[in-house]
């Protein structure tokens, strides 16, 4: 019997990183989840795979984005329990809410070190061994906000729409090795990454602030399109049809109707309407709207 494909899943404890690992398990993967706390998340997906313990199937491996040695150990340790992998799954992600004069350095270096430099950081570490193989893929976890920047989210819409420059730089660089990278730009999903409500989600705005006016609409309107999202598992379904379909250098897909249309958009319209677009259907204020009168 032939080995069974090895998948290597970046914050596989919680949310699409959950969803995706136990899917791909499901469907006869090897998956290695990669996580802070490996003892704690993979359990959980050993309940919910219903795994044995010891399943060499389930791999856990400690890793820590924002630290340059964890993501060299990291590698290490994948490369030593699978040897290449098949595939890379980027889906670990933070957020920060806030208008950006609102959000704090740190803020802005701790989603770009997660949702940025983190993958770039795994992605070379393992490089070397699928190029050595000829075959594997690479898959970014993508958003709408880095298609268009959204007001209150410009960190994460800034990390988001670096890491697509990333995968179209790197999917011309390797494609000659016989490897690939896919761009997921995924839609809302019911993951605490979107919801303000959620414990220790980092939330900078002030109210009482010069941007107070627009944080009332936003935050409206966002909880109500919360009421849209989908759940973790359509999420993960995409993904493992994506993995099994994608064979070019490059391919980009939208997961959810809702990622479909700005993807559309993006191309369509021009700037200047896909910003009032948003800006209506955000219930942010005009162009001088907040001008103080003297």
């Amino acid at each position: 019997m032939s080995e069974p494909r090895s998948v290597v899943i970046t914050g596989a404890s919680r949310g699409l990183g959950l969803a995706s690992a136990i899917r791909l398990y499901k469907e006869g993967w090897r998956v290695v989840a990669a996580m802070r706390t490996p003892e704690v998340g993979l359990q959980r997906i050993h309940q919910e795979t219903g795994a044995a313990p010891g399943d060499p199937r389930l791999i856990g491996v400690r890793l820590d984005l924002t630290d340059p040695v964890s993501l060299k150990q990291a590698g290490q340790a994948i490369v030593d329990a699978v040897g290449a992998p098949y595939a890379i799954v980027h889906n670990a992600g933070v957020n920060a809410l806030g208008f950006v004069e609102e959000t704090p350095d740190d803020a802005w270096a701790q989603v770009f070190s997660t949702n940025l430099f983190g993958p770039v950081g795994l992605t070379k570490a393992l490089l070397p061994s699928m190029r050595e193989a000829g075959r594997g893929r690479l898959v970014m976890v993508a958003s709408q906000g880095g298609i268009w920047g959204m007001p209150s989210a410009a960190v994460y819409s800034a990390a988001k729409a670096g890491l697509e420059r990333f995968a179209e730089s790197l999917a011309a660089e390797i494609a000659p090795f016989g490897l690939g990278v896919t761009v997921l730009v995924a839609g809302m999903f019911d993951t605490d990454i979107i919801d303000d409500r959620a414990p220790g989600y980092p939330d900078y705005r002030d109210w009482d602030g010069v941007y107070g006016k627009q944080h009332g609409p936003l935050d409206a309107r966002g909880h109500r399109a919360l009421k849209l999202a989908r759940t973790p598992d359509t999420f993960a379904k995409a993904l493992a049809k994506s993995l099994d379909r994608d064979t070019a250098p490059f391919v980009r897909h939208g997961v959810g109707m809702d990622a479909r249309v700005m993807m559309l958009s993006g191309r369509l319209l021009p700037s200047r309407v896909l910003y009032q677009m948003g800006r209506l259907f955000l219930g942010q204020p005009r162009q001088g709207a907040l001008v103080a009168k003297r």
